[in-house]
């Protein structure tokens, strides 16, 4: 007779599966061997690739931003005009990308926040032990062993 109360009810046959089934849908979502990070720690990597993404896409968008203000700038003075001239005309081609250059400086800071705030924190916890890397399960394995000295 089986005993369904405590204790280990496991059946021989599902012993070391994958609790999450076939499908690899619920259960635990870190495997063996990964760290469980709590807090504002578990969006560290994210928020650091994702800050690292918006910098390099805002910091690509000024330097097209720089280039096209020089080509009109180019272009308008080659009719003898200058661009800081103070005339209405010169102040519509020195404001014509006023709001992307804005923008892009704005998203470039906060991606630069983003990636230094998340750099920052898997720094911190870069050495955070996991729950079950202080357990041991009777199995040390060293150089030596896998070596066969």
């Amino acid at each position: 007779m089986e005993d369904s109360g405590t204790g280990n009810s496991t059946p021989e046959d599902t012993a070391g599966q994958n609790p999450a089934g076939p499908d690899g849908t619920g259960g635990d979502s870190a495997g063996p061997g990964r760290r469980h990070l709590h807090g504002p720690a578990r969006y560290a990597r994210p928020a650091l690739i994702a800050g690292a993404v918006i910098a390099v896409v805002c910091a690509a968008l000024l330097v097209i931003i720089f280039f096209l203000d020089s080509f009109n700038a180019t272009v308008y003075s080659v009719g003898g005009k200058s661009v800081q001239d103070a005339t209405d005309e010169a102040r519509a081609i020195r404001d014509t990308y006023a709001t992307a250059r804005l923008g892009g400086i704005i998203f470039l800071l906060v991606g630069l926040v983003l990636a230094a705030a998340g750099g920052l924190l898997v720094y911190r916890h870069r050495n955070d032990a996991g729950p079950d890397e202080d357990a041991e399960d009777g199995e040390d394995v060293d150089f030596e062993d896998l070596a066969g000295q």
